[in-house]
């Protein structure tokens, strides 16, 4: 060999060890530069939000709610070992081995991309995978995959593989709204994602890649097929045998979307008002409910608000009237059931707590508990007549009617006067008590209601919400005791701690509890046909339903209708009505109230005892006239149960003729008390 030749090679060498030397230099410095950026710029966050969800009162799921995504975070042993391992075998089968980054896939793309002179294939890991479900876009530039492997590296330099994998199974996208294994397994299949088979783990860990492609929902064939390239992917990767393959491609795939679109359908009035609520305990105690990943126990009665939405659907007519229903526990103030409207989807507006309308004769009951306390007794007598009311310094004059246009023309008792909803015993009640009275007790039973001087306010003119009012009745089934809505039981945050745990505390009185009886039997004379006067009980239409004692009122104006009402355990208000500047004239309008209200508590308390309504201590039953008020013999013929406080026991027989002309008369009587009970007495 010639010198010049050696020297040639020997330069040759020279140029092949520096340019060696130079890409292992450039290429430990590229290292070393990630590995210092990496250090640098620390951990990246692994945040997601997560959705928060609703249990009933017994614990079982009734919905959720979610920020943008629908996700419920699972650790690794809470999936199924066969989903993590299909998701492994398609994704990213060296996953445990590399250090977020594939060469031989990142090659092999790279020489396809080039070809095409433009990004046409990913090499992605999971690694890098999860990064751009928590940081990225889907578009296929090289600017993303070089921010895309960046945020990779950081992740498996400061994270264990087994905590990436958890994210990103927690957050890939499964199509239908669904963000990661539990959600999309509650929604294909209705089960959590640690019970699914082998068959179904497969299917679910194809729909990923194409998710409008692969989602069974979609094409069950596509779905089908790329489920058999998994299992072929997971049995050539020794995840499975070959007869686990063949029983996994035999097996019946069912969906249960249907089933989960229904369940999430579940009385989303309350869990809107239920949300609202959360807001602000949470803010009180210096949470966010954006944080996400609540558990939020609730008071739902599911029986309860599946009777009310049923109750509903059969008997609304069919046109745009409109509903608005809750249902409470006196002993809790627990609100067991609410619909806000006919149809959700349509409207989200929540008649029960949003819409304040006039509630008519319902309010009533709260007029006569602030006559009790002023002196009256179920056997305080007033005229039923034509009268002409001034008010306003005299200004103006207030005439009243019946809804028949008929009057008594004679005294009638305050019993009487409920039962049958006599407007002109109303008015005269508030005249004779004044409107301060009127106005405590209304603020003591918590309805938000503007008491103005005018006579009208007697009959459920002032505008309220359906809540607030069913509330005010809650208070008088407690015996007086004063109750609030309450449809939070407790929230736990995403790691099961104790947020909030609803405390029972000693509740304050609204109402003597002897008051409170009396005012309850009152309300049961709707449904008895002995106060049938010149009109009939109002609750007569209900009667033949009726298989336990109830206290109810019912309230009519032009637009609305309200009927609320209760037993000892259980009470219910309802109101229908139209949304905008349209009176209530059809006879099913009219009938809708009643028929829904009947058959909810019917079916409500179906197959528990029938409960009597207790007197308390202090107070007496007394068989009645009901139009004398005294003591009932033989020669009486409309005699009831009524009790009445030790104190004012009547002292006359029905038939004595002072008594007689006294009634006749229209003087109010303060010594006599009549009370109804139930028919069942």
């Amino acid at each position: 060999m010639t010198y010049q030749k050696k020297r040639k090679r020997r330069n040759r060498w020279r140029k092949i060890a520096l340019i060696s030397l130079s890409v292992l230099t450039a290429a430990v410095t590229a290292f070393i530069s990630l590995r210092l950026y990496a250090q640098i710029t620390g951990a990246p966050s692994l945040s997601v939000p997560k959705a928060t969800i609703f249990l009933d009162r017994n614990g079982n799921e009734i919905g959720d709610r979610f920020a943008a995504e629908r996700r419920y975070w699972v650790s690794l042993d809470e999936i199924s070992p066969f989903l993590v391992d299909a998701i492994i075998a398609v994704e990213d089968k060296d996953f445990y081995e590399h250090h977020g980054f594939d060469y031989s896939r990142i090659a092999s793309a790279l020489l396809k991309d080039i070809k095409a002179f433009r990004k046409v294939e990913g090499a992605s890991t999971i690694s890098q995978q999860y990064a751009r479900n928590l940081y990225l876009s889907l578009d296929k530039t090289w600017t993303r995959k070089v921010n895309e492997a960046l945020i990779a590296y950081r992740m498996e330099v400061f994270y264990d593989k087994d905590v990436i994998l958890e994210g990103y199974l927690n957050t890939v996208y499964f199509g239908h709204g669904m963000y990661g294994v539990e959600a999309a397994s509650k929604f294909y299949f209705g089960k959590p994602a640690k019970e699914l088979t082998l068959a179904e783990s497969a299917l679910l860990a194809g729909i990923p890649k194409g998710p409008s492609i692969y989602s069974p929902v979609e094409s069950m064939e596509n779905a089908t097929n790329r489920q058999q390239v998994i299992l072929s992917l997971m049995e050539t990767q020794n995840y499975i045998t070959s007869e686990q393959r063949e029983h996994a491609k035999a097996e019946q795939i069912v969906l249960k979307h249907e089933e989960w679109r229904d369940t999430k359908l579940v009385a989303p009035y309350f869990l809107d008002e239920v949300w609202k609520e959360a807001e602000k305990i949470l803010t009180d105690k210096g949470r966010l409910l954006s944080e996400g990943g609540w558990t939020i126990q609730t008071t739902l009665n599911v029986h309860h608000q599946q009777v009310a939405e049923e109750s509903i659907q059969k008997w609304m007519p069919n046109n745009d009237l409109q509903v608005g229903f809750v249902a409470m526990e006196p002993d809790t103030g627990y609100v067991t059931a609410m619909v806000g409207g006919r149809e959700y989807t349509a409207s989200p507006f929540n008649r029960a707590t949003q819409a304040k309308r006039q509630s008519g004769s319902a309010m009533k009951p709260i007029l006569y508990a602030a006559a009790i306390e002023e002196g009256f007794s179920p056997l305080t007598y007033l005229r039923s007549e034509e009268t002409v009311f001034t008010y306003d310094g005299g200004r103006a004059t207030y005439e009243p009617s019946n809804v028949n246009g008929k009057f008594a023309h004679r005294p009638i008792s305050l019993a009487q006067a409920l039962a049958i909803s006599d407007n002109i015993y109303a008015v005269k009640t508030l005249e004779e008590i004044g409107y301060e009275p009127f106005r405590n007790v209304t603020k003591r039973f918590g309805v938000d209601a503007k008491i103005l001087d005018t006579p009208a306010m007697a009959l459920g003119t002032s505008e309220v919400t359906l809540e607030d009012m069913t509330n005010a009745y809650n208070i008088i089934a407690a015996r007086g005791e004063k109750t609030e809505p309450v449809m939070i039981l407790s929230i736990k945050d995403e790691d099961g701690r104790d947020v909030y745990v609803r405390k029972e505390g000693k509740r304050k009185r609204a109402l003597l509890e002897e008051d409170a009886f009396i005012l309850t039997h009152l309300m049961t004379g709707m449904f008895d046909p002995v106060f049938n006067d010149y009109t009939p009980a109002t609750g007569l239409s209900m009667r033949a339903k009726q298989t336990r004692p109830y206290a109810a009122k019912s309230g009519t104006t032009l637009s609305d209708q309200y009927l609320i009402g209760f037993s000892p355990s259980l009470t219910a208000g309802i109101w229908t009505g139209y949304d905008v500047g349209k009176q209530l004239t059809e006879a099913s309008d009219k009938q809708a109230t009643k028929q829904i209200w009947i058959e909810f508590m019917e079916k409500a308390l179906s197959g528990q005892p029938a409960e009597p309504f207790l007197p308390p201590k202090g107070v007496t039953g007394v068989i009645v006239d009901v139009e004398t008020g005294g003591i009932a013999v033989s020669a009486c013929e409309k005699k009831r149960l009524i009790y009445v406080k030790d104190k004012d026991i009547p002292d006359k027989l029905c038939t004595d003729p002072a008594l007689r002309a006294e009634r006749s008369s229209g003087e109010k009587d303060e010594g006599f008390q009549l009370f109804p009970f139930s028919f069942f007495d």
